[in-house]
């Protein structure tokens, strides 16, 4: 997507988002409704999507098409493709960011958290990015596809392997398709948020852990409190893709650590060995004395 200035970026663009019912993917699509893009929106949470439609039309916004699909359904998302090329042109803008997360070591994690994450947060991606990028390769009118990645797709977060394994996929993945894509004039985003104030942050699974322990409690509401609201997240990606760029931080931490990483890479080794049996010892609280 080419570089521009002031509020027009979006407007009248064609822009399908996943995960629209709630957290960052719904407060893009109000922010995009907003702006005068003409929105096409899906997530698996039906009452949660319709609530999202009726919102962005009370705000002037058009919702051309909205489906409640789960992504990790291939046959579902073509046939929502195949439904909206019929009737619509190719989209401008295709976001990824419908998601899940689950923590735990190997040892704690089962083979359904593996197969969950990666359904969701790498097939389902890949699903949408054969349905509708295709078509805008075709057209030659350029776009820009986003994926949302996270922290733990750059850098190695305790207690994170299967969360890390879908999110370095889809970061790989979108570092091939920059290069891929850049003849067609579609330029790709990755985001790599941190903590973000969603419901995810409150529901997501620790493998192994009681998360009504006062002292797990503790650490969770420690990471809550580092974390940006949706609507700042949704406000960087947007600022992120109106200048093309390829990596979007939604948080400065996130930013300075990569950094650490890239240019300092004993010093940050060390760090993780330090951090991690600090994370496994407050998600492993001592069991209570009687």
């Amino acid at each position: 997507m080419a570089q521009r200035n002031g509020s027009d970026v979006f407007a009248g663009k064609r822009c399908l988002l996943t995960g629209a019912a709630s957290g960052i993917g719904r407060a893009t699509a109000l922010k995009l409704a907003a702006q005068g893009a003409e929105l096409y929106l899906t997530d698996r949470d039906a009452d949660g999507l319709a609530q999202t439609v009726a919102d962005a039309r009370a705000l002037g916004g058009v919702v051309a098409e909205h489906r409640a699909l789960d992504i990790s359904d291939h046959d579902a998302v073509a046939a929502f493709a195949d439904h909206i090329h019929a009737g619509h042109p190719p989209m401008d803008i295709v976001m990824n960011i419908a998601g899940i997360s689950a923590w735990g070591t190997v040892d704690t994690l089962s083979h359904q958290d593996w197969m969950s994450l990666i359904d969701i947060n790498l097939k389902g991606p890949i699903h949408v990015i054969e349905s509708f990028v295709p078509p805008m390769m075709k057209a030659r009118r350029g776009g820009h596809l986003v994926n949302v990645s996270s922290a733990a797709g750059i850098v190695a977060l305790p207690w994170h392997a299967a969360y890390s394994a879908s999110k370095y996929g889809l970061r790989g993945l979108s570092e091939v398709l920059r290069f891929d894509l850049a003849r067609y004039r579609i330029g790709v985003s990755v985001v790599v948020p941190g903590a973000v104030r969603t419901p995810l942050v409150d529901t997501v699974r620790i493998a192994g852990v009681d998360r009504d322990d006062p002292r797990v409690q503790k650490w969770t509401s420690r990471f809550a409190g580092h974390a940006v609201s949706p609507e700042v997240a949704a406000d960087k990606i947007l600022a992120g893709v109106a200048k093309n760029r390829y990596l979007i931080y939604t948080s400065p931490d996130i930013r300075a650590l990569y950094l650490f990483k890239r240019t300092m890479w004993l010093p940050y080794a060390v760090a993780m060995k330090q951090v991690n049996p600090i994370f496994s010892r407050a998600l492993r609280p001592k069991p209570k004395r009687r």
